[in-house]
């Protein structure tokens, strides 16, 4: 599992092998939740899943994009990050160390 950040703008990724597939799972701030999920193909932009109401898919892009190119297979990346009442401020900060996490990918 790579962490970055602390108290309520920590933001965690947590890899689970499925046989020869692999799931990553997103989450943090003050409740993980599904928020979104995103299919990335080598070659191919990602397909996302929105829920109604979230903008986690923005992250979950990323992410998925930057582990479909490191390990050049099919990345499945689902979850959420929450912050009640989050300012835009704090969204950047979120936004930040989800950055940090790709540099640790």
């Amino acid at each position: 599992m790579i962490t970055v950040g602390e108290g309520r703008y920590k933001v965690w990724l947590k890899r689970v092998d499925i046989g020869r597939d692999v799931i990553y799972l997103l989450g943090g701030g003050e409740q993980a939740h599904v928020g979104g999920v995103v299919i990335c193909e080598p070659g191919k932009p990602p397909n996302s899943i929105r829920l109604d109401g979230h903008s986690d898919y923005v992250v979950l892009e990323m992410i998925a994009e930057t582990l479909c190119k490191k390990h050049d297979q099919t990345i499945v990346l689902l979850g959420g990050i929450h912050i009640d009442n989050a300012t835009k401020d704090e969204i950047d900060i979120i936004i930040e160390n989800c950055r940090r996490i790709q540099t640790c990918i």
